[in-house]
């Protein structure tokens, strides 16, 4: 049986009530492909208003979860928060929680982190460590009955340095050694270049990077899970480059930005039935 196609939305930081609502609208309304399996993620703000009012077929995503059930981490929210407000899936390891908010490979244990609050409350300083928690928070949320978008990807700088692959597979990497149920995760490629600039890896970039993840996934975590696991591209997709894209061997859909704001999202959606 073939991997089913998947397009998610990733609203990121933007939306209002009434925005959102016709989105949902727009989306209840239009004649998305069947065969196709779709995710938005709203901010946290609106996502029991996108439960509410989106058709049953459409799921749910929080941009972001943490990797601890409670407790005192002002701002933050559980995996046992999401499955109890309805919301099945979570995005962990966006390149701009990475980048901006410093989130990587790392993963901190609960001692650390109190060692690292105390530290801050006796010094009002921190050491410069990055002490996030992608791996961990993946892990988390599968053990909480999530599923996961993990995103993955280079920088400009790693490209031209020949190191898209050493990169990609040591973030892949760092979530393998927290768990071996890859079932619930999707992955989603995402070169960080390609992030809202308008440019996009070509067709055959896009597919070299997919292949090598799934080579990857074959040699490191099982045949079942390469043959299995969808990898989305993301990165400026837009309906005018999806359908070429769609077309590739070892892409199973994409993660959109800025189009899932608008009505052209329906046209990705709907990229391989076009």
């Amino acid at each position: 049986m073939g991997r089913q196609f998947f397009v998610g939305g990733n609203f990121k930081m933007n939306g209002t009530i009434k925005s959102i609502t016709d989105i949902i609208h727009l989306l209840n309304e239009a004649k998305l492909d069947e065969k196709t399996e779709v995710v938005i993620a709203p901010p946290s703000l609106y996502l029991l208003l996108a439960r509410e009012h989106l058709s049953a077929g459409i799921e749910v995503a929080a941009q972001n979860v943490f990797d601890k059930p409670n407790g005192a981490f002002t701002g933050e929210i559980s995996a046992e928060q999401l499955k109890d407000s309805g919301i099945g899936w979570a995005l962990a390891g966006h390149s701009e929680r990475r980048v901006i908010l410093g989130e990587d490979n790392a993963v901190s244990d609960d001692n650390d982190l109190t060692r690292r609050y105390i530290q801050f409350c006796i010094t009002g300083k921190l050491k410069k460590k990055k002490q996030q928690f992608v791996a961990s928070k993946t892990k988390a949320a599968i053990d909480s009955g999530l599923s996961v978008i993990l995103c993955v990807g280079e920088t400009l700088e790693q490209r031209e340095a020949n190191k898209t692959i050493d990169v990609v597979t040591a973030q892949l990497k760092a979530v393998s050694e927290r768990t071996k149920d890859w079932s619930k995760i999707v992955i989603a490629y995402e070169p960080v270049w390609a992030i809202g600039t308008g440019k996009v890896a070509s067709t055959e970039q896009a597919q070299e990077v997919h292949a090598a993840i799934r080579k990857w996934l074959s040699s490191t975590v099982s045949q079942e899970a390469s043959d299995a696991t969808r990898i989305l591209y993301g990165g400026s997709v837009s309906e005018k480059n999806c359908k070429e894209l769609a077309k590739q061997s070892d892409i199973d859909g994409f993660l959109v930005g800025g189009a899932s704001l608008k009505p052209a999202f329906i046209d990705i959606i709907n990229a391989q039935s076009a």
